[in-house]
């Protein structure tokens, strides 16, 4: 039985969630982090030494990070659509995992969706929320450009390359904050709104989280 640890208002969590139910993956969800504490535990502690959420637990093996979470998900359970067969094919998937992490999560997450939503009014800094809607505007024009021609980030199907950036998307487009326009983008978001597993995991309310730092 897999056992999956985290608060469903995580982003990091949605991700796994979303992945796990695509994949039809039989799992036990465990609240953990925010209201529900827990991760300064031993026994969390033992799983993670950094006490921090995802955490998953299949069979013997426990993982976390949340990107080698999904790596290891698709490569243990996953069928053609989620785990390439060869080196050159799965790049492809690692190209977009590493760049989510790295480019638009700091971009979006941390510098618009913190900086701005989470951050009360007070104590926001408007230049550096510019400056991220900024860089947001030039990274979802390449997200754009890249769905010319395929409906999926992952290519003719839904796979692991389309989670983390796809897991941004109901967060950007229910803020109220100025955006470019992105028809490939709103085409792809409109694809994903589709799937089950999509709505359940990544489209939760999230006012909860406004203007609070702490959580």
């Amino acid at each position: 039985m897999l056992t999956i640890w985290g608060r469903r208002t995580s982003y990091n969590v949605q991700k796994v969630l979303w992945l796990a139910d695509e994949l039809g993956l039989d799992y036990r969800h465990r609240p953990a982090g925010g209201d529900a504490g827990g991760l300064d535990d031993e026994a969390f502690l033992a799983m993670n030494p950094n006490g921090r959420i995802p955490v998953i637990r299949d069979g013997e093996t426990v993982v976390w990070e949340t990107h080698a979470i999904l790596r290891y998900l698709a490569a243990e359970h996953g069928d053609s659509a989620f785990l390439r067969t060869t080196p050159a094919e799965q790049s492809a998937v690692d190209r977009w995992l590493d760049w989510s992490l790295s480019e638009l999560e700091p971009a979006f997450f941390t510098g618009v969706f913190w900086g701005f939503y989470r951050t009360p009014a007070a104590q926001r800094d408007a230049k550096a929320i510019e400056r991220a809607l900024m860089k947001c505007d030039r990274l979802y024009r390449i997200l754009d450009r890249q769905l010319v021609t395929r409906p999926f980030l992952s290519g003719e199907a839904l796979g692991v390359a389309d989670i983390p950036a796809g897991t941004t998307l109901y967060r950007y487009f229910e803020l109220e904050i100025p955006r470019p326009r992105l028809p490939n983008v709103e085409a792809w978001y409109r694809r994903l709104q589709e799937r089950l597993a999509y709505r359940n995991h990544v489209m939760r309310p999230f006012a909860e989280l406004y203007g609070r730092l702490a959580y």
